[in-house]
């Protein structure tokens, strides 16, 4: 095993690398679900009191309400210059986006998006591992 595969993922405890560059579409800063501990935020009350407790909350704004919970906007975004108004100084979550966590709550990265995400470890690598420990993946 190559020793950026061993960083990655036992050090890092990732299952996938993330490729690519941002290309400034403003898709990520449009379409944005904000989960407060464990589940995505549901109602306008539980937005404002999420605004008072930290800064980043200020920068966006509710656009829209789905199945899943409110829809969010930021407002540093500027469409017409495709930039980030405040990007020296954008909230972390800003900074590490697009990372791995956001899969794990069922996001996806836009179609215009220049990033993407490939397995560290392929399918065939993984069924190969786990079939030496003996696990049967298919039950007859």
């Amino acid at each position: 095993m190559d020793l950026k595969k061993l960083f990655y993922k036992y050090l890092l405890k990732k299952t996938y690398y993330r490729e690519g560059k941002c290309v400034r579409c403003g898709a990520c800063c449009s379409k944005i679900y904000v989960s407060n501990k464990k589940d995505i935020i549901k109602s306008e009350e539980e937005f404002y009191k999420l605004q008072k407790l930290h800064p980043f909350y200020t920068y966006i704004e509710i656009t829209g309400k789905d199945e899943r919970g409110l829809i969010f906007k930021c407002n540093k975004f500027d469409k017409e210059k495709r930039i980030c108004t405040i990007h020296k100084i954008r909230p972390g979550i800003c900074r590490r986006y697009p990372s791995e966590e956001i899969f794990k709550m069922g996001a996806a990265l836009s179609d215009e998006c220049g990033f993407s995400f490939k397995p560290i470890e392929s399918f065939s690598e993984v069924l190969n591992k786990e079939s030496k420990k003996g696990k049967s993946f298919f039950k007859i």
